[in-house]
Formats: structure tokens, C-alpha cells, sequence
């Protein structure tokens, strides 16, 4: 208990210290440690998949593109944009922070008890899908259409980054290389986490099955250690015009989509297995789809095309 109160009380200083704070980078740091601490906030909540999300994708992977975001804002702010916000906007931020607390709260306060879920329902059809991690069954069963949206939505938002760049610069390349010492700290972590982490990620991956993973967490390591390598510039960022690099982009997508269509003839529905071979056909699925999110995030943090491919 004791150690619950003390875990909500730090995540309440941290939350308070990154808004707080008047430096970009600063309240960057700030949001990194929040989502750390919100990952341990899971775990002792028996959510280990969701921790797992939260340090992947809301800390980590996010926490480099905000850093990334800073750095950009630093060089490109004016002495003008720097300056304070005056009283009147604060109590207004703060006043609608209050608002949005209290009514989040509310509706916590106010759901039914016990509250209305499909989860034994749910659970009792997971032995149809062949695997193990209710999680993983309800993404890629239950809630399939959604899942298929998501890695589409993801495909769409790096269009869209890609669309940014001039036009001199379009097919080239993003400019993340970062030219460092090669005998430096940086390079050293670089070459000694890199390979451990694509093991750790490919194992998330496999494990997702039966066990708390899956394919965006391991997908988010196996991205994060893509941004380490060109954050050491042991790696380039390739060129957007690379046949491979879009056929890794929509490979994902397009079995996830081919296999739901086959649904139709194999089990009468789209995006329905046969109970035979569900397990089979999910795996399929999760193998492009699991690369195809790993290119894209990477992607969406090197940001559009900068250099003109040569």
C-alpha cells in the first residue's frame, strides 16, 4: 500500500513538474518519466500488456520524436515565441484541465457496479483462436477491423509526413544521420544494445501468443533500436523511393487485409478464421504486419525527406 501511494504521488510531481516547466526540452524529460512511471502504474494494476504499450510507444518511441520535435524548435523559435504566456491563458488552460479531470472522474465514479464487459464471453471463445494471451486474441479476433485500421491510420500519418518535403527533396532521403565520434559513448551503447534489442523485440513478438507482447511492442523496439543506430550513425535513413522499403511499409496491411477477405469463403465472414487453422492465419498475419509497423514508426521519427536522394 505504502509503496502504491508513494508510485502516485511521484507520478502527480512529474505530471505537475512537465507542465510546469518553461523549456521545451525540459518538460520533454518530463513526459519520458511520466510515461515510465505510468508504465509501472500498469504493471501494478496486473496490465502488463498495457505497460508494455505505454514504455514502448507512449515513453519511448514518442519520447524520441518529441526530443527530436525540441531540438527542431530550439534552432527555429524566436525570442518573441519564448515568452510566457500571459495570466489570463494559464487560467484558462487551467480552468479546462480541471474540467476535463472532473469529468473523467465522474464518469469513472458513475459506471455500474459491477461495470458491463464482454469479457467472459470473450474468454470463453479464446480456445478457438489457438492463443494463450487474451489480448492478443481479442486484437486479432475480435476486434480485427480495428487492429487493420490502426496499422492503415499509421501507413496514412507517414504519407503525410513524406508529403512535407519540398519538392527538390521528394524520393530522397530524411535527415537523421547524425555524424558522431566513432570511439563515443553513444556509438559504443549503440553497437551493445542494437543486437540485444532486436532479440528482445523478436522475442516480444513470439511470446505475444501466449504471453503479455505482441506485435506493435515488439515492433516499437525493434523501431527504437532502427533511431539508436542512426542516432549513432551507425545507419542512414533510406530513400522513400526504395522498392523494398515500400514493400515493407504495405506488406503488413495488405495480407492482413487478403487474409479478412479470405475470411469470407474459409468462415463466412470477413476477418473470420477457421477455427482449424486460426492460429495458422494469425501468425501470417502478425509476421508483415509486425515489419510493416517497425518501418513505419521508425519512419514517422525521421521525418520527411530533407536531402536529395544522389
Amino acid at each position: 500500500m505504502s509503496f502504491d501511494i508513494g508510485l502516485t504521488l511521484l507520478v502527480l510531481a512529474v505530471a505537475a513538474w512537465t507542465i510546469a516547466a518553461r523549456e521545451t526540452f525540459v518538460a520533454v524529460v518530463g513526459f519520458v518519466a511520466y510515461g515510465l512511471l505510468l508504465a509501472f502504474v500498469w504493471v501494478r494494476l496486473a496490465a502488463p500488456d498495457v505497460a508494455l504499450t505505454e514504455a514502448a510507444l507512449g515513453s519511448g518511441l514518442t519520447g524520441g520524436l518529441l526530443i527530436g520535435a525540441s531540438s527542431r524548435l530550439r534552432r527555429s523559435q524566436s525570442p518573441a515565441a519564448e515568452e510566457a504566456p500571459g495570466v489570463v491563458l494559464k487560467a484558462a488552460a487551467a480552468v479546462l484541465s480541471i474540467l476535463v479531470s472532473a469529468g473523467l472522474a465522474a464518469i469513472v465514479l458513475l459506471l455500474p457496479d459491477p461495470a458491463p464487459t464482454l469479457a467472459p464471453q470473450a474468454a470463453a471463445s479464446i480456445a478457438a483462436t489457438g492463443l494463450g494471451n487474451p489480448v492478443t486474441a481479442v486484437l486479432m479476433a475480435y476486434r480485427a477491423i480495428d487492429t487493420l485500421l490502426e496499422i492503415v491510420v499509421l501507413l496514412l500519418a507517414l504519407v503525410g509526413i513524406w508529403s512535407l518535403a519540398a519538392d527538390r527533396d521528394w524520393g530522397g532521403r530524411p535527415d537523421r544521420r547524425v555524424s558522431t565520434d566513432p570511439v563515443s559513448v553513444l556509438t559504443f551503447v549503440a553497437q551493445l544494445l542494437v543486437p540485444v534489442g532486436i532479440l528482445v523485440g523478436i522475442h516480444i513478438f513470439w511470446v505475444g501468443s501466449v504471453a503479455p507482447g505482441g506485435e506493435f511492442q515488439g515492433a516499437t523496439t525493434l523501431a527504437a533500436m532502427w533511431i539508436l543506430a542512426s542516432m549513432a550513425g551507425l545507419v542512414d535513413a533510406p530513400a522513400v523511393t526504395r522498392r523494398w522499403l515500400r514493400l515493407v511499409l504495405v506488406i503488413g496491411p495488405a495480407v492482413f487485409l487478403a487474409i479478412g477477405l479470405a475470411g469470407f469463403a474459409l468462415a463466412g465472414a470477413f476477418l473470420a478464421y477457421p477455427e482449424s487453422h486460426a492460429k495458422l492465419l494469425i501468425l501470417i498475419i502478425e509476421i508483415p504486419v509486425t515489419l510493416a509497423i517497425a518501418a513505419t514508426l521508425a519512419l514517422l521519427v525521421a521525418g520527411p525527406p530533407e536531402r536529395a536522394q544522389r
